[in-house]
């Protein structure tokens, strides 16, 4: 098969032909149609990341017709399209996943950028009906990271108001989708001024732009205090979200972008009474909410580009830029 083969010395992406994967009992071989690009691939190849094993073919997102089982008892998903769910190993509690078996599809285990991929038969889910094969590769990783950022750990209701940060990124895209699909006041911030747009014209209140000077105080001003940010950059800046939001509201973060912050402002935490909550991918329960909630409400993930296989190195580019606003997905076939 075709694949996006990740080298060592030099690090480097390679389309090589490598041997189609074979299904073993209680496993499916997927056709991939399509594969999402995530933040979480740039951090294997730029080496921040644990245990990297080479060589790697990456990608957690993909979406395909399934060709092959490795049992019997799995005939009936041979020809359906499905989607897959990445995350493997979460565990019982849906409080948190097991700290030592939990993994993500693509590192140590070879991912969606090739023509096929092989997964256990629970991995895989039908494809909802209204997407494209690129818009349902785009859903997994970041739209199960924003469902449980929105729905479980900020409990994001139709009374609430919600400033979602970084908006144009995959995740906070997703983020934004889902809040506002359950009726709340969404404000967006950014360093992109087209973003902003972008995202009142998807149905956002408004927003701010962060690297304006008292962002947080014409924000204030604007949309008045918060019940929840949603962030994926933390940093110094969480001690304005700490203003922003109200007594009794929740700061729900995804990622650290910006580092740790040098102080944190913990009595006004204390007196406020917030509730500083860190969060990451989600339980196999809440993906299937995730998928029920996507038909239910008709959502369509927001796809920036498409670039094919052998153009992936332009793809991990755009992405680097940061320019896009939504997901980069790569057309295998």
């Amino acid at each position: 098969m075709k694949a996006l083969v990740l080298r060592q010395n030099p690090v480097a992406f390679h389309v090589e032909h490598v041997p189609d994967p074979m299904p073993k009992s209680g496993e499916v071989r997927v056709r991939l149609h399509a594969a999402a690009l995530n933040h979480r691939d740039e951090w294997i190849y730029q080496g921040q990341y644990a245990r990297i094993q080479y060589p790697a073919i990456l990608g957690s997102d993909g979406a395909g017709v399934v060709e092959s089982v490795g049992s019997d008892n799995d005939s009936e998903w041979i020809g359906k399209e499905v989607m897959i769910n990445p995350q493997m190993g979460w565990g019982d509690s849906n409080d948190a996943q097991h700290p030592k078996d939990y993994q993500v599809l693509g590192m140590p285990s070879q991912g969606t950028f090739a023509e096929y991929v092989v997964v256990k038969t629970d991995r895989v889910n039908l494809k909802p009906r209204h997407l494209t094969m690129e818009q349902a590769a785009a859903l997994p990783l970041g739209g199960l990271t924003a469902f449980r950022a929105v729905m479980t750990q900020a409990e994001i209701m139709s009374t609430h108001k919600v400033l979602i940060t970084g908006i144009g990124g995959g995740v906070a895209q997703f983020a934004l989708q889902f809040a506002l699909a359950q009726g709340a006041e969404v404000w967006v911030s950014s360093s992109d001024d087209a973003k902003i747009h972008q995202a009142i014209a998807l149905g956002a209140k408004g927003g701010v732009n962060y690297r304006m000077e008292g962002w947080h105080k014409e924000l204030l001003t604007q949309a008045g205090e918060c019940d929840a940010v949603i962030d994926s950059a933390c940093g110094d800046q969480i001690n304005l979200f700490i203003e922003v939001l109200r007594y009794g509201g929740r700061y729900v973060f995804f990622g650290a972008t910006l580092g740790k912050p040098k102080e944190l402002n913990v009595q006004r935490i204390f007196w406020k009474q917030l509730r500083l909550q860190g969060t990451t991918m989600g339980s196999d329960q809440e993906y299937a909410r995730m998928l029920s909630y996507v038909e239910q409400k008709n959502i369509v993930p927001i796809v920036d580009s498409v670039f094919a296989l052998e153009d992936a190195t332009q793809a991990f580019e755009t992405m680097r830029a940061g320019k896009q606003s939504g997901k980069i997905v790569l057309r295998i076939v």
